[in-house]
């Protein structure tokens, strides 16, 4: 692979990256762990059901 289609290749999943929202963990505190998140999308998700 060469130098410039590495680059390319960088820049393609960067692009992926920041095409990702993550909205719906905002409201998460940093550094928390994933029993905290999966605890966290089970609660919206019973919350939009409710609605």
């Amino acid at each position: 692979m060469t130098e410039q289609e590495h680059k390319q290749e960088t820049d393609a999943q960067r692009d992926d990256e920041q095409d990702v929202s993550t909205d719906h963990l905002d409201d998460m505190e940093d550094g928390c762990g994933c029993a905290e998140v999966w605890e966290h999308m089970s609660e919206r998700r019973e919350d939009a059901a409710d609605d």
